[in-house]
């Protein structure tokens, strides 16, 4: 400041009253301090301060993980290659328009006759599995039989099959893979000297076309009758029986454990019924999801898909309709010896080493109305401690993750129970509708890690007066946080009976987010993801895993090919790029607090970062020779961020990966070139960085000395 200026100065605080002298003052000390400072920022310029030196627990590699469920086509018309659809005949062969029961899964291709009607039955005396077998009557003239059409083939592939048959003597049986119109768009296989007796026959094409809408027929010839057992077609290239080209994809990600088989499925699932010969596993009614569950994808097919794909697997048992002795029996059938019973039943299908998983839950959100065998939560603990002394009876080293729902989450899933509420949502900590309260005053003790799930009620808003969620209109930088500030509210909660419950602080309970989703799709739904993913890392001292629902959200697929998703791309980058010891990151412009509720949709502190409105992490490599920074840029204009470091000394060329759209209703589409990807480049990272709009960067920096 020039000499002009302070005369000026002295000589009106000689003039004037006390009031009027301090705020020249400040005012003065304002301008030598903006006058002094590095770069000379904007005051609304939102800064970051990356303290290096000021480090968190680590991030585990199961924070990346992934949710699988026995629902929908998460693996019937997905992961799993099998090409038709209720290949064990749960339904009847006809022409009816309908499922009865219906059936809950997409993309179901029906089975029809081949002939009139009434010449398929279902023969209940002569059944190879389930309760029935379709019987096809011959009458030595015509071809009758059965045929499933929407079978998508390519042109030179492979496929690979069996049929498992039974026959009156004289009769034979064609098989066809057709893929066209004319007489010699097909490839038959004739089957002779049939038996009375199922017997299996193995199926071998090659497709001489690209057509979506291709088809299976099996018909009969002689006099008599035919029943057919089961019948399966996959491409040859399987894997194990799941795709190729989809567990390429998932190899390509790394990510931490799949949890299965589900999911609301489970409290209803006999895993019993998912072992053994694929063929002989009844199909069975799956209540909780109104669907036909094949029982092809067992617990050997998903521990073969965990060790193809690269990844630790996470079993969940029943504790809906199931009991404790089920349970242990599931755990001696995966980890038990030889010489135990179970132990030799593995072995006799397939597998004779102990699998040794570690990882095991408990039940499937036990505390919602909606579940098969759901009670209160006074009960429950007795529950959970019958089955945690059950199977760690079996094996000692297992790890239980409890059924659990802080109290935010049992006051958002409130909305979905099927009885009246008995109190008024928010409930009260340490209430009978508080789950985890109750699950963690009766059974701490018995537990390595609890469960929490993540389905926040999108574009609502919970409103006390109504006691339910109205719709809000937020802008997009707001509604993608309602997931990001579950993730703070249930670390707040757990703070919260930590201080309520004695022991339970010392026993160091961890979080596993075994089921957490962002809502609408597209590019919105990611850029909500990777903040709540941020939000995770912040809170890593008491967050261990993460499974994202689901793992289809990886890829993009159809019938014959699959390739990354932007979600997929944003789980590779964070594994692969991303560090693992967090750092502290503070700033000068706080989140501000979204609309809601404290204790239902709104934690007593906003998630985020202090860089409204960008949201930044931080973390050094194992090594501490790199710094990343994630930015979530989720404004539809360019920001700016000062960055400033603390407790390191870096290379300010980075090595820099940027994913950005021009639109949110964008993904990438199976067969095309991507339309959402990460860009590489150098940037020079000096007091300021220009994030772009609708992104998502990832900056990497080299320690310097």
């Amino acid at each position: 400041m020039s000499m002009k200026w302070l005369k000026l100065f002295l000589s009106v605080i000689k003039k004037t009253k006390i009031v009027v002298c301090g705020l020249l003052l400040i005012m003065i000390g304002y301008c030598v301090s903006a006058q002094n400072s590095p770069g000379k920022t904007n005051e609304n310029t939102p800064s970051a301060v990356i303290h290096a030196d000021k480090t968190g627990t680590p991030i585990h590699p199961y924070l990346y993980g992934m949710f699988t469920e026995l629902l929908s086509n998460m693996f019937e018309n997905g992961l799993w290659s099998e090409m038709l659809s209720d290949r064990k005949f749960f339904y009847p062969v006809d022409n009816s328009a309908t499922l009865v029961p219906k059936n809950g899964k997409g993309h179901q291709n029906r089975w029809r006759p081949i002939g009139p009607e009434n010449v398929v039955t279902l023969d209940s005396a002569n059944i190879y599995v389930g309760k029935h077998s379709p019987k096809v009557l011959l009458d030595g003239n015509n071809q009758n039989g059965i045929k499933q059409a929407g079978l998508w083939l390519t042109n030179g592939k492979k496929y690979m099959g069996r049929i498992v048959l039974a026959a009156n003597p004289g009769v034979t049986v064609e098989v066809s893979l057709v893929w066209g119109s004319a007489p010699t768009d097909r490839q038959k296989i004739t089957i002779s000297n049939l038996s009375s007796g199922f017997k299996t026959y193995p199926l071998s094409f090659t497709s001489k076309a690209e057509n979506k809408n291709c088809s299976l027929e099996i018909v009969g010839k002689g006099k008599g009758a035919f029943n057919i057992g089961a019948v399966s077609l996959m491409p040859a290239d399987n894997l194990y029986g799941f795709r190729k080209d989809i567990i390429d994809v998932l190899k390509e990600i790394h990510s931490g454990p799949y949890r299965w088989p589900g999911g609301n499925f489970v409290s209803n699932y006999d895993w019993r019924n998912g072992i053994g010969n694929p063929d002989k596993r009844p199909p069975r009614y799956d209540f909780a999801w109104n669907t036909v569950e094949s029982n092809d994808v067992g617990t050997d097919e998903y521990l073969n898909l965990c060790k193809i794909a690269g990844v630790d697997p996470y079993i969940c048992v029943n504790a809906g309709m199931g009991d404790e002795y089920s349970a242990a029996q599931w755990v001696e059938y995966v980890n038990g010896k030889q010489t135990t019973t179970m132990g030799k039943l593995r072995a006799a299908n397939g597998h004779p080493e102990p699998y040794n998983v570690k990882n095991w839950g408990v039940g499937n959100e036990a505390y919602g109305g909606w579940q098969l065998g759901h009670m209160s939560s006074e009960q429950f603990v007795m529950k959970h401690n019958f089955f945690a002394e059950a199977m760690h009876k079996v094996d000692p080293s297992i790890k239980l993750i409890a059924s659990g729902a802080s109290l935010f989450e049992s006051n958002v899933s409130s909305r979905l129970n099927r009885q009246p509420l008995q109190s008024k949502v928010p409930y009260a900590y340490m209430s009978v509708d508080d789950w985890d309260g109750i699950l963690f005053k009766g059974a701490y003790q018995n537990m390595d890690y609890v469960s929490e799930h993540l389905y926040p009620v999108f574009n609502s808003a919970y409103d006390v007066q109504q006691q339910k969620f109205v719709t809000n209109t937020d802008s997009l930088i707001d509604r993608i946080r309602i997931l990001s500030n579950r993730v703070e509210a249930m670390t707040e909660a757990m703070k919260e009976y930590e201080k309520r419950i004695p022991g339970l602080k010392e026993k160091n309970i961890k979080f596993w987010v075994d089921e957490w989703t962002a809502g609408r799709g597209g590019f919105e739904a990611t850029l909500c993801m990777v903040e709540a993913l941020q939000e995770m890392i912040r809170h890593t001292d008491y967050i261990m895993m993460g499974g994202f629902t689901s793992v289809g959200s990886l890829y993009v697929k159809n019938d014959v090919a699959a390739s990354i998703s932007s979600k997929g791309l944003i789980f590779k980058m964070f594994h692969d790029r991303f560090g693992t010891i967090p750092v502290e990151v503070t700033g000068n412009s706080p989140q501000h607090e979204i609309k809601g509720v404290y204790l239902v949709d709104k934690p007593a502190t906003p998630s985020g970062s202090a860089t409204y409105p960008l949201d930044v992490v931080a973390a050094l490599n194992a090594g501490k020779t790199k710094l990343t920074i994630s930015v979530v840029n989720a404004t539809y204009s360019e920001q700016n961020l000062n960055l400033n470091f603390e407790g390191i000394k870096v290379n300010t060329n980075a090595k820099t990966w940027v994913m950005k759209v021009p639109v949110l209703n964008i993904e990438n589409k199976v067969g095309e070139a991507p339309v959402v990807s990460f860009v590489e480049s150098q940037t020079q990272l000096n007091s300021t960085v220009k994030v772009p709009p609708l992104s998502i960067s990832l900056f990497e920096l080299e320690k310097s000395n």
